[in-house]
């Protein structure tokens, strides 16, 4: 299986994972839209990710909601790695249609073609997304697991951000393993939880090995510093470079498993190359929950500009309170561990962003948006 196909390889996670791939002797096709919220209005100029890959790749330029393009790119392919996506969650509130073009329809479109026409293909790496769970697993008292549904409204504004289950809020929070309740609170997670459930499902049908990982919050060196909606970490640093304010939702203790991408990557090559990841999901993260003003915190540090951090108690319509990841089972099946936990990502992402052109602070826009919508309370 030497042929792989990487959608969406023109972005984070896809051209880390093509660069590594083609190191290991991979011929690498790319099929890429380019999005300029992603790789700007120029990508030969203003798209490292891209401008890192496009001559060491087959790169087709298209989009996963045509037919021909991916006709095109699935000839004499053995894998695909399915990335292309549209990404956030704030964003797929409102945008309701594209994400379940893009994300569902596209996906659609790559079974359908695989079910009824002759390929080569034999195995399907399909990005989920730790955003399928909501909120995540906690015990109760008395219950034991439970899996509390999204917050009330009332309850936020009232500044009680913490999540309950029939009223009761004396909640331990665990790690969320595979085995959870899936119950997502944004379309992104829905249109993520369809993507993984239809390529799971039509695969072993049509002689496909699927393999899904939902991915918790993927952070490093080259990320996007632009895009507004996605990406905690770049938002922040963006804000401190133009020593702006940073404006933290809730009370600051709302937590994410934050993996850095050489993690990602290797996990997605044990995907890829090991048979014991047939037909399985797996959970990708550090398995360590870290609060937003911690990241808040460290990035001041790492950068040494003094910013003021100012916890609003403001909230986005979706946002879950806390997810982090139980990797009992790919360290068991795949013999997978994270190798770098977030002390020491926080440093090589930092180092690499001081390196960077300063962008322009575009967060205001995003959440003006977000508000016009009803989104942002």
């Amino acid at each position: 299986m030497k042929n792989i196909l990487i959608t969406g390889g023109a972005g984070f996670i896809g051209s880390n994972l093509a660069l590594a791939l083609i190191e290991k002797g991979y011929k690498i096709s790319v099929l890429d839209n380019l999005s300029p919220q992603i790789h700007g209005e120029n990508p030969d100029q203003t798209s490292p990710l891209y401008i890192s890959i496009k001559d060491k790749v087959n790169f087709i330029k298209g989009t996963v909601t045509s037919r021909s393009d991916w006709e095109k790119a699935l000839k004499n392919q053995d894998v695909i790695v399915h990335f292309a996506a549209e990404t956030g969650t704030g964003q797929s509130m409102y945008c309701i249609e594209k994400y379940v073009e893009v994300n569902i329809q596209g996906t659609a479109i790559m079974l359908d073609i695989l079910a009824n026409k002759e390929h080569q293909v034999k195995r399907i790496v399909i990005a989920s997304s730790r955003s399928i769970y909501g909120e995540g697993k906690y015990i109760h008292p008395e219950l034991g697991a439970v899996y509390p549904n999204h917050r009330v409204e009332e309850d936020m504004l009232a500044g009680d951000f913490e999540v309950k289950f029939n009223g009761i809020g004396n909640l331990r929070l665990v790690a969320t393993d595979e085995e959870s309740k899936i119950h997502p609170s944004s379309v992104y997670g829905i249109t993520k939880q369809n993507q993984e459930q239809m390529t799971m499902t039509v695969c072993p049908t049509i002689g496909i090995k699927p393999v899904a990982f939902r991915y918790q919050n993927v952070y490093g060196p080259g990320q996007s510093l632009s895009n507004p909606y996605t990406g905690i970490l770049s938002i922040f640093s963006t804000q401190i470079r133009n020593n702006n304010e940073i404006q933290i939702f809730e009370d600051g203790l709302e937590t994410r498993d934050f993996v850095f991408i050489d993690d990602v990557v290797a996990a997605t090559i044990l995907g890829i190359e090991k048979e014991e990841a047939s037909g399985h999901v797996f959970n990708v993260g550090t398995g360590v929950p870290i609060d937003v003003l911690e990241v808040a915190n460290s990035l001041i540090k790492a950068y040494k500009i003094d910013v003021p951090v100012t916890v609003t108690g403001r909230f986005r319509i979706g946002d879950i309170r806390h997810n982090f990841a139980d990797l009992t089972k790919i360290k068991k099946r795949l013999g997978f561990e994270p190798k770098v936990y977030f002390n020491e990502g926080i440093k090589r992402f930092s180092a690499w962003v001081l390196e960077q052109e300063i962008q322009e602070d575009k967060l205001s826009l995003s959440l003006e948006e977000m508000k016009s919508k009803g989104l942002l309370k």
